[in-house]
């Protein structure tokens, strides 16, 4: 995984072009399995080549990803990498801005569909990995300083996770989608 900082999205036009769906989702192929070329993530993602470099090339320009040209074999190969490493943003650095809210509810819909998928597809996983695999959810009174310390303590936990050396013990090993949401609420 990616050792490369946590890029901080202030501007809405960078917002805007990672808050397509199959934008989203190239982001989300080339954090987890690295550098990429166009064919290779239109096999992944179902798409047509020059979809995919439509894409690419939008997310580029917002430098969000860039080309990585030492791992072409000839000069008609082009292969692309992430810029950072992790993205991060918050609504409310873009207050009355639609792009935000459109990127929120993108943000939602695809932890949802991740475990809509999960739902429709574990029955094809061994029984160990369907026993590991949870949901959980809690009420508690925070501050707001109790909430930003439990997000600082979660992001950083996740990260860990997201960014470690993968160990050479023998263990199988499987992509896991981690998601979490904590916002005021009423039962």
């Amino acid at each position: 995984m990616s050792e490369r900082p946590t890029r901080e999205i202030h501007d809405s036009k960078v917002l805007a072009a990672m808050s397509h769906p199959l934008r989203r989702r190239l982001l989300d192929v080339l954090r987890v399995d690295g550098p990429s070329t166009a064919s290779v993530l239109a096999d992944k993602t179902g798409q047509a080549v020059g979809n995919i470099s439509h894409h690419l090339k939008v997310l580029a320009a917002s430098e969000l990803v860039e080309e990585a040209p030492e791992l072409a074999r000839d000069r008609r190969e082009r292969w692309w990498r992430m810029v950072s490493g992790r993205l991060n943003w918050s609504p409310s650095d873009f207050p009355d801005d639609p792009v935000a809210e459109a990127a929120e509810s993108l943000v939602l819909d695809r932890q949802t569909a991740m475990a809509r998928q999960w739902f429709a597809d574990r029955d094809g996983y061994p029984e160990p990995w369907r026993r590991a695999a949870f949901s959980t959810d809690h009420w508690a009174r925070l501050s707001v300083a109790e909430l930003a310390e439990l997000e600082e303590r979660i992001v950083t936990l996740l990260a860990s996770l997201a960014d470690r050396e993968i160990p050479d013990d023998g263990q199988e090993r499987k992509t896991v989608f981690l998601t979490v949401r904590a916002v005021p609420g009423r039962p």
